[in-house]
């Protein structure tokens, strides 16, 4: 009886260590693939602490399934891809501020106006940086690190620990979803596009009727001072934007956990 009972025990404690290493590796890739966390101003020792420190809050409560997980390398690569795929859907949000960056570099004529972004060691253009700043701004001011940690214990729930097994159909609805990349940068790029575009066609009349009118000299400065004006009155409705996306992409992200994930 006591050998049953040791035993038991001794099962017990093992699927305990192998949940609670599965449930580490899941919480290392939010840390390696989701924004804020992958960012690589935070050091490596914050991310690694606080990886242990969600681990023994989550793995007493975490909804394990009833079959004990297994630890091979299938469930570990199942594990990182959990935050793999949330850490797209959150670097969709970041393209699409990068590409309305992009579109309003050319309105305000900074088209030859790169900075190098030291995360990635890359020439962005100015505008970029000013959006990304701007994105990382209202995500912690919003506590929006909050949320992505709550969408993690969410796929606890969603995604039993060492059973997430996504098919091949979960890649062609990414792809999908970066079209709407396109569609959102224009939306919200498309006030200062106006602005600028009415501009332009207002120096384009007058220099019609003075040809002696300097066009080139009044036109690029007055575009960029109106661009600017525009952006500034049209920067209380970001966080707004920026928070329904977050919100939207977060649940595409869920819908695709509990649509294509094999268990």
């Amino acid at each position: 009886m006591q050998t049953q009972a040791t035993a038991a025990l001794l099962h017990s404690w093992t699927s305990f260590l192998v949940s609670s290493l599965l449930i580490l590796i899941r919480i290392s890739g939010m840390m390696v693939f989701v924004s804020p966390f992958s960012s690589k101003a935070i050091p490596a020792r914050i991310k690694m602490l606080l990886s242990v420190a969600l681990t023994f809050v989550v793995t007493p409560i975490a909804a394990v399934s009833q079959t004990p997980p297994r630890l091979a390398l299938d469930t570990i690569l199942g594990e990182l891809s959990v935050g793999l795929l949330l850490g797209i859907c959150v670097a969709l949000l970041e393209e699409t501020l990068s590409f309305a960056g992009y579109l309003l570099n050319l309105e305000f004529s900074f088209s030859l106006v790169n900075v190098l972004d030291p995360s990635t060691n890359v020439q962005s253009p100015l505008m970029s940086q000013f959006t990304g700043l701007i994105l990382v701004t209202v995500l912690f001011c919003g506590g929006y690190y909050r949320v992505v940690i709550e969408a993690l214990f969410r796929t606890m729930v969603v995604v039993p620990v060492g059973h997430a097994r996504f098919d091949a159909i979960v890649a062609p609805t990414i792809v999908n979803m970066l079209g709407g990349i396109l569609l959102a940068g224009l939306q919200l790029a498309s006030p200062i596009m106006a602005a600028t575009f009415l501009v332009q066609v207002a120096i384009a009349l007058v220099g019609k009727l003075s040809p002696s009118l300097p066009v080139m000299i009044v036109g690029i400065p007055l575009k960029t001072l109106t661009g600017f004006f525009v952006l500034i009155a049209s920067l209380g409705l970001w966080p707004r934007f920026i928070d329904s996306r977050f919100s939207a992409l977060l649940d595409a992200a869920m819908q695709l956990m509990q649509r294509h994930v094999k268990a």
